[in-house]
């Protein structure tokens, strides 16, 4: 907690970082802040400012502009609480990155580019097309060697004008930057300029797990880790997994991936005899109106499994130079897939017409109009516009 005054109050708008309508606020200027402002790929703090809590934390040149969604008055003291539990993941993550980065450059001579501080996970930037499992694996047990060894880590501020900042890693200052630099010294490894929150001791990372390399762009890799407390969530959710498969497959952790192989086989055999069964009752359904001594000028059929291949099959086997089809698959009270087919001008006339009374959107050519339906209990009103239409269209029907 931290002890302030309040500078300035002026009502804004925040965008939340999903998307969405614009949040009505606040943006609050204090004297001073323990609230780190998001920046050098590390995401902002949260926290309270007395009891009202801090949505957004931002800078403004040398100002960090915190976002509230109650005015405060401006003189007013206020006692400034910091979420710790967000905080120290960040500090977390950022030294964790300082230490991959030291030792990837040390060890192979991969330089890091930039990196993003995730809210699952994270990913340096490294300027390599690529690493091998061996240079993971070595890196990965190297970092983690510096975090047994306790080494300190220590913040210093230098002068602009200093020599020795010519000596510090940096990918280079802000435009508007003034004043003293900040370097975040890891004793005997890494000296870098750095702007953000970091922990005093390597050993407070607990331990870092590297996940593994993904394509980055411009031929570089991006390097995905966890560190400290996210490697024992992620332990704790895979465990949570793997019990829950281990109660589901009625086998050991060790059996889970041949099991579900077995049952991914089973599927497909499942799915295949289900396709050639649903295309012989599509065959049969057809042949069945066809074998009528009369038959309708209209046909409609709902059938709650199915697919287009179904719907098709049935219009091929019935024709559709004479007949008009109305054929639906899925939930008859919800969603669903329709087909219109028959003589060319009707289907153009009447497809559109049909997709809109079911909610939906489709398409065709060539006397088929078929798509998707959001409000599939509307059938019988199509069926109604259908049958009006045959009405019109053959008086003696």
């Amino acid at each position: 907690q931290f002890a302030t005054r309040v500078v300035s109050c002026r009502a804004a708008e925040l965008r939340p970082e999903g998307g969405g309508e614009p949040v009505p606020g606040f943006q609050v200027v204090l004297e001073d802040t323990i609230l780190f402002p998001e920046g050098g790929g590390q995401p902002d703090d949260r926290g309270l400012i007395g009891d009202v809590p801090v949505l957004r934390v931002t800078r403004r040149g040398p100002e960090a502009v915190h976002f509230v969604q109650a005015a405060l008055e401006p003189g007013a003291e206020v006692l400034l609480s910091l979420d710790w539990e967000r905080r120290f993941d960040h500090m977390q993550q950022h030294s964790g990155q300082h230490l991959i980065t030291a030792i990837a450059e040390q060890t192979f001579g991969f330089k890091t580019t930039s990196w993003e501080l995730g809210r699952q996970r994270s990913v340096i930037e490294l300027d390599t097309p690529s690493m091998t499992a061996e240079q993971i694996e070595a890196l990965e047990r190297s970092v983690n060697e510096k975090i047994r060894e306790r080494v300190p880590v220590v913040v210093r501020e230098l002068a602009a004008d200093d020599p020795e900042i010519e000596t510090v890693r940096s990918r280079g200052l802000p435009d508007d930057h003034a004043g003293p630099v900040r370097v975040v010294d890891i004793e005997g490894i890494d000296s870098n300029m750095c702007c953000g929150t970091h922990v005093s001791n390597l050993s407070d990372l607990q331990v870092i797990k590297l996940l593994g390399t993904e394509k980055g762009k411009k031929n570089k890799t991006n390097l995905v880790f966890l560190a400290g407390n996210r490697v024992l969530k992620s332990i704790e959710q895979s465990h949570s997994t793997e019990k829950a498969l281990t109660s589901l497959l009625k086998n050991g952790p060790g059996e889970h991936v041949e099991a579900v192989k077995r049952l991914q086989s089973s599927v497909k055999l499942l799915q295949k005899n289900n396709l050639n069964l649903l295309r012989d009752i599509a065959v049969l359904i057809a042949r069945d109106f066809k074998s009528k001594p009369v038959q309708s000028q209209l046909f409609v059929l709902h059938r709650k499994e199915g697919d287009s291949e179904f719907m098709n099959i049935i219009a091929n086997e019935i024709g559709t130079e004479e007949t008009l089809l109305f054929l639906t698959v899925g939930d008859e009270k919800e969603a669903g897939l329709f087909l219109l087919a028959g003589p060319v001008e009707a289907v153009e006339n009447l497809g559109p017409r049909v997709a809109e009374l079911l909610g939906g959107k489709g398409a065709g050519k060539r006397g088929r109009f078929q798509g998707k339906a959001t409000k599939m209990s509307r059938r019988g009103e199509v069926q109604a516009l259908l049958q009006e239409f045959i009405s019109h269209r053959s008086p003696e029907a």
